[in-house]
């Protein structure tokens, strides 16, 4: 059985979110949704060996994307690995400012 646990949205146009189990550890990948892309691609390709692969592109405001980012450092509580201190600094996990 799962849910899915969202850590961002954005007016239900993009969102981030994670498909959270409940019978085992959470090391589910976050999955970026976007509702009406206004430009996306879908490419397949093959390799020198003959093997196709496919690549999805889509764009997203890089205002929107920063929250999502934002969001998602906030959630794995990654400050510390972006170069800062860990504790009560702004865009920390346990800070009361946003």
């Amino acid at each position: 059985m799962s849910t899915k646990e969202w850590i961002y949205q954005d007016n239900e146009l993009f969102g981030l979110y994670q498909e959270i189990t409940f019978d085992k550890d959470n090391d589910n990948p976050a999955v970026i949704e976007i509702t009406n892309p206004i430009d996306f691609k879908i490419i397949y390709e093959s390799n020198a060996e003959g093997k196709f692969f496919g690549r999805l592109d889509a764009e997203i405001p890089a205002d929107v994307f920063d929250k999502i980012a934002i969001a998602w450092c906030k959630k794995r509580k990654l400050q510390g690995a972006l170069g800062g201190p860990v504790g009560l600094e702004l865009g920390g996990p346990n800070c009361d400012w946003d």
